[in-house]
């Protein structure tokens, strides 16, 4: 790498460059000296110093020179002008000095005055600063005044004053107090300070949240007592006018007639619930910014309220106190629904509402688990039907109550008819089935009040004279009184319940029926077989009867009762069952009857091979007559079962007389005995045209066929089918041939050809009917 040629100075760029610093400018008043600076940093640089020295010491030998030379030529003017130089040299030294001297005393004087300034000027910008920090103390005097003042306010309670304050000093205007450290630190803390106003907005809000909890059951309480008293109200005019009876309280016909005085429970003189701290804290959240922190912690909170509530298990005694306090807890929730806006939504209040009636539900239902007492379900049916009534008028949904409502009315029933089905049957085992006594006209209108009878005969009961005997027993006056307990206290459980009327018709028809099937026509029909006695038996047809009439009078009032509550018609079926009843009764008094006519029977003493025949009828049936017309005809049953009575006693006559002679207790016999049967038959039959009953003697047909056939010698006729389809249709041929074969017995055992011919011709008569008709009516 070649190296760099350093630069040579010739005398040429030596006098260049001193004219370039005026050192030979004779023009030039100042040195200008610091034009060297260059030139010398460029000669150093260069590393010439030596060889730039000795071209200056010549290039000054050389001015030197020319100064001599000029001095030389000029010299007396030299010398001239520099005397005048000295002598102007000494009156300017002297001058000099004097200027020293006067400097020298304005200097002493004037560094007196500059100090003077300068401590004037200091003493200025002191005080300057003082005002300053004077002005920016008091600034932040103020300022701390407010921040001091905000805690004031926060401890008054008065947290959105405070809050304004932060917003005061966070907005005040610029000034030499906004540059600080203070008031940055100032500005740093603000966040804080809201915080700080935040929490006490909310402590005060939890507090409030905790004085709620604990009015709650009062506000539900003071709620329902309006309630309660609202529904009397309304009851009582709804009694006096039928118009009204469809509509209950809360309806729209209720809501327009009855005169509104509805008391805010919130704001009354026994309670007044103040909402200002929720209101404040809503307000100070929504400023903040933080609303929707606000809101999840507010539902927190009252869902760990709500579910506080209900006890685990829960009981029953203190169910009303829990529904005062649910009660009151939802009324509050609705008026804070109200009032706050935004805030709360319907959905939220409705998710504590489910869940809150979900848990009541299962609580009550557990609680009435192992419950055997009605009573019980009737207590907690009035509870919570006004506890349903006062929310209903809240728009809160109930469907969930009346479900529980109606399950425990169905509970309540089973427990209603199992309580009155025990009370029946102790009747009927204490009934003496004897007529009931009335000696007092309000005796007997009280019981005719009971009972439900037809209307003509309650009218003539009505008007009979005293003592009167009624034509039913002790029995059956107190099951209507019964049944009329049991029917008022199952409407007494769905007073007040506006769903579900088909299912509660429904459920009272099967209840009614059961009672009246299976536990009172069963009971009579049960009494029916230990009873002996014929009065008494025929007092329980009559019982039957009447309760026959009650059933339908029962589903007339009670269908008319629905009527006016929008249900359904009531259609008892246990009328069947006390038909059937009646039905086993009449036989049983047919049965009784029949056991007394074979004690007459037993006494009968014929003689089945006589030698003649008899003109008049057997003594034993005067007798049998007699007791039969005395005992049927003082019955006191309708005329239509007298009737089957004797059909039954004369049917039964019928067959022991077609017995004796057909039976297997006679083994023989002679016409004149068959002879003397049918005068038998003959007076039966005029003695029951006698009394009315001519119609009965149908009963006899048969035995009066086969006789004739016997007695006028037609077995022939009887074998021709056409006579016997006409004449003989009601003999049967099986009867007919054992009474032959009796006949042939009989003259088989004489010993006069005239008897064993007759025997003969019988056997042969009773071969020929049994070989002709083998298998016909037998």
């Amino acid at each position: 790498m070649a190296l760099q040629r350093r630069p040579q100075y010739t005398q040429e760029n030596i006098d260049q460059q001193l004219q370039q610093i005026h050192l030979l400018d004779p023009s030039s008043s100042s040195e200008n000296l610091e034009q060297l600076g260059p030139i010398i940093k460029q000669i150093h640089a260069n590393r010439q110093q030596e060889a730039y020295l000795r071209n200056l010491q010549a290039l000054i030998a050389t001015k030197d020179s020319e100064i001599e030379q000029i001095c030389t030529d000029n010299y007396q003017e030299f010398i001239s002008s520099a005397s005048t130089l000295f002598t102007v040299k000494s009156y300017t030294n002297n001058l000099r000095d004097k200027i020293t001297t006067l400097d020298a005393s304005v200097s002493q004087v004037g560094r007196g005055l500059v100090e003077k300034k300068r401590t004037l000027l200091q003493s200025k910008k002191t005080a300057a600063k003082l005002d300053e920090a004077i002005d920016t103390l008091q600034a932040c005097l103020k300022v701390l005044d407010v921040v001091n003042r905000i805690g004031e306010l926060i401890e008054e309670g008065k947290y959105w004053s405070a809050l304004r304050s932060l917003e005061d000093i966070q907005s005040l205007p610029s000034n030499s107090l906004s540059q600080t450290p203070f008031y940055q630190y100032l500005l740093s803390s603000l966040p804080s300070l809201r915080i700080q106003i935040q929490n006490a907005v909310t402590a005060s809000m939890k507090q409030w949240l905790l004085e709620i909890r604990n009015v709650s059951g009062l506000v539900g309480k003071l709620a329902l007592e309006a309630m309660d008293y609202r529904t009397r109200k309304w009851r009582s005019r709804r009694d006096k006018d039928p118009m009204l009876r469809l509509s209950r309280v809360g309806s729209a016909v209720e809501m327009v007639i009855q005169e509104r005085s509805d008391t805010n429970v919130l704001d009354s003189e026994k309670l007044k619930v103040d909402f200002t701290p929720l209101y404040q804290c809503i307000h100070i959240y929504t400023t903040l910014d933080s609303i929707d922190d606000l809101r999840r912690s507010y539902q927190a909170d009252r869902k760990a309220q709500s579910d506080l509530i209900l006890p685990d298990p829960l009981p029953l005694t203190s169910l009303v106190s829990l529904t005062q306090e649910i009660c009151g807890f939802f009324i509050i929730e609705s008026h804070v629904l109200e009032t706050t806006g935004n805030f709360r939504s319907e959905r939220e209040v409705e998710e504590l509402w489910e869940a809150l009636v979900a848990r009541l539900s299962s609580a009550v239902s557990a609680s009435l688990a192992n419950e055997t007492d009605p009573d019980s379900f009737l207590k907690v049916k009035e509870c919570l039907i006004g506890f349903v009534t006062m929310l209903e008028s809240y728009s809160y949904a109930t469907q969930s109550l009346h479900s529980l409502i109606l399950m425990l009315f169905e509970k309540y029933a089973g427990l209603l008819e199992g309580q009155f089905s025990r009370r029946f049957d102790v009747i009927f085992l204490q009934d003496d089935h004897l007529p009931m006594q009335v000696t007092i006209p309000s005796e007997r209108d009280s019981v005719l009040a009971v009972v439900w009878l037809d209307p003509s005969e309650q009218d003539a009961l009505s008007k009979s004279g005293l003592p009167l005997s009624l034509p039913w027993s002790q029995g059956f006056f107190l099951c209507c009184q019964d049944i009329r307990n049991f029917i008022q206290k199952f409407y007494h459980f769905v007073d007040g319940v506006s769903q579900h009327h088909g299912n509660i018709d429904e459920l009272l028809n099967k209840s009614l029926d059961k009672l009246l099937a299976n536990h009172i026509s069963d009971s009579i029909s049960k009494c029916l077989s230990s009873t002996s006695t014929l009065s008494q038996v025929v007092q329980i047809v009559s019982n039957l009867e009447h309760f026959e009439v009650a059933c339908s009078e029962l589903e007339r009032s009670l269908t008319s009762l629905r009527s006016t509550q929008r249900g359904g018609a009531i259609r008892l079926s246990s009328s069947s069952s006390f038909a059937n009843t009646v039905t086993r009764a009449l036989h049983r008094v047919t049965g009784l009857i029949t056991s007394k006519l074979d004690d007459f029977f037993d006494l009968a003493e014929y003689d089945w091979t006589p030698q003649s025949r008899e003109d008049t009828p057997s003594m034993y049936l005067y007798e049998l007559i007699n007791w039969l017309t005395t005992v049927v005809d003082s019955l006191v049953i309708k005329e239509i079962y007298k009737d089957e009575a004797y059909r039954g006693a004369v049917g039964y006559i019928a067959e022991c007389l077609m017995n004796f002679i057909i039976g297997p207790d006679v083994p023989a016999m002679n016409e004149n005995a068959i002879s003397n049967v049918l005068v038998d038959t003959e007076f039966l039959e005029g003695e029951l045209t006698r009394i009315g009953r001519g119609h009965l003697s149908s009963v006899f047909t048969e035995l009066r066929s086969m006789t004739s056939v016997i007695l006028n010698d037609a077995v022939q006729d009887y074998l021709v089918p056409q006579v016997r389809q006409t004449t003989y249709s009601v003999v049967r041929p099986k009867r007919l041939q054992t009474l032959l074969e009796k006949l042939t017995r009989y003259g088989s055992s004489r010993r006069d050809a005239q008897s064993r011919e007759r025997g003969e011709r019988r056997r042969k008569e009773a071969d020929a009917v049994g070989r002709v008709f083998p298998g016909e009516h037998r």
